[in-house]
């Protein structure tokens, strides 16, 4: 199965991506496909939301299995993974993750751990969907040194637009350095009011900034 990986990706947070992660993976197991969620978050709020109100008290999660990883140990396949009523399954994550950063910034091949764990598992998937925490850290990287292609939702607003840019300039550097087959699937604006002049001049500066850092990723 040529399982396609998307990262929703922004250092901003409060732009719906956690909101974007759920909606986008129900849509495409309506559609027949075979969908993971991937928590990325230390608050572990796609784990809350997919009903695990209690996510520190999961007996496994994805820093675990990173932790394993790092530490040469076996990761049984599937291990950990969560199946869900409405048709995707979800990798959770809790608050350990927070430390698992520290622990990356002396590893070997630090940017691909997350890679080396997405190998035993999405064979099983056509889609595996990573909702990223709201920072550019080693964990954000990992995810897109994995994923083929990112999704940034954004809200539209002055500031979270204007952020785009340190966004774009990071996904630069893992195409240059780590990823070359990395691409942008779209900026996706939320929580949006096409009534108002100031949301219209944001949705043309999003595509602007698009457009102009697409000229930058060209190899």
């Amino acid at each position: 199965m040529n399982t396609q990986i998307i990262a929703c990706s922004n250092q901003k947070g409060g732009t719906a991506k956690t909101t974007t992660c759920v909606n986008l993976g129900i849509g495409l197991a309506r559609a027949g496909k075979k969908v993971l969620l991937v928590d990325r978050d230390p608050q572990g709020s796609l784990t809350i939301s997919r009903g695990n109100p209690q996510p520190d008290k999961l007996p496994f999660t994805l820093s675990d299995a990173m932790g394993r990883i790092l530490t040469d140990q076996p990761v049984r396949p599937g291990k950990g993974i969560l199946r869900h009523s409405e048709g995707v399954d979800l990798m959770p994550e809790n608050i350990p993750l927070s430390g698992m950063e520290v622990s990356l910034v002396n590893a070997m091949s630090r940017e691909t751990i997350l890679r080396q764990h997405f190998e035993t598992v999405k064979r099983q998937y056509s889609h595996i969907i990573v909702d990223c925490q709201s920072s550019l850290g080693l964990l954000t990287v990992n995810a897109l040194a994995t994923a083929n292609s990112v999704l940034v939702p954004v809200q539209a607003e002055y500031l979270p637009a204007k952020g785009l840019e340190q966004l774009l300039q990071t996904i630069n550097k893992v195409r240059r350095q780590i990823n070359p087959k990395l691409k942008i699937d779209g900026i996706l604006l939320t929580m949006v009011d096409s009534r108002t002049k100031f949301c219209q001049r944001n949705r043309r500066s999003a595509a602007g900034e698009l457009r102009f850092q697409d000229q930058s990723l060209c190899f």
